[in-house]
């Protein structure tokens, strides 16, 4: 099976020796861009503040498309500001995740706050390309726990036919406030 073109934006705002799309990078599992020119023109970029979730709608555009999915590498504290920078000098389609819990230790079992390769991983679950999901979260320790924490809510968002079904499928798993720019 083909597998999906994976992209991540670099904003080089953390420590390159524990960011999670250095690493998978440097291993090929998706390649990193610091220059946003460089960046693929057909597909989505996960970011979390556009308020429409990736849904089953999507899926077409990255399996029969050939369209890409592209990460927004940057420190949750910058959030933002660094949404408004790339959106403005991009065309991809904005789309945030379905709710699950952060398996990596700085954010570890925190609802929403996943990593760039988290994130891409979980697109990749959705798509039906678990496997091309395991490579990506595969150069990090935790990244088998993050499937075994998600692993009930992951099959039920791939299962959901509508993202109306996706999004209230959230529900049964999660009764938080879901405004990621809201801090604890």
């Amino acid at each position: 099976m083909e597998s999906i073109p994976v992209h991540a934006i670099w904003l080089a705002q953390d420590d390159p020796k524990k960011n999670t799309a250095v690493l998978a990078g440097k291993r090929g599992n998706l390649r990193l861009h610091k220059n946003l020119r460089t960046l693929p023109k057909r597909g989505f970029i996960l970011e979390p503040l556009c308020g429409k979730v990736f849904g089953p709608e999507d899926h077409h555009v990255l399996l029969e498309q050939h369209g890409a999915i592209v990460g927004l590498d940057c420190s949750w504290a910058h959030i933002e500001s660094s949404v408004e920078q790339v959106m403005r000098k991009t065309r991809l389609q904005p789309r945030m995740l379905p709710l699950l819990l952060a398996a990596n230790p700085v954010n570890w079992g925190k609802p929403g706050r996943l990593t760039t390769a988290e994130a891409l991983a979980t697109i990749l679950y959705l798509i039906g390309k678990k496997e091309q999901a395991r490579e990506v979260l595969g150069a990090f320790r935790w990244g088998e726990r993050f499937f075994q924490l998600n692993q009930e809510p992951l099959d039920a968002y791939a299962e959901a036919t509508t993202s109306e079904e996706l999004v209230a499928v959230q529900f049964e798993f999660f009764d938080v406030d879901l405004d990621p720019s809201k801090e604890e």
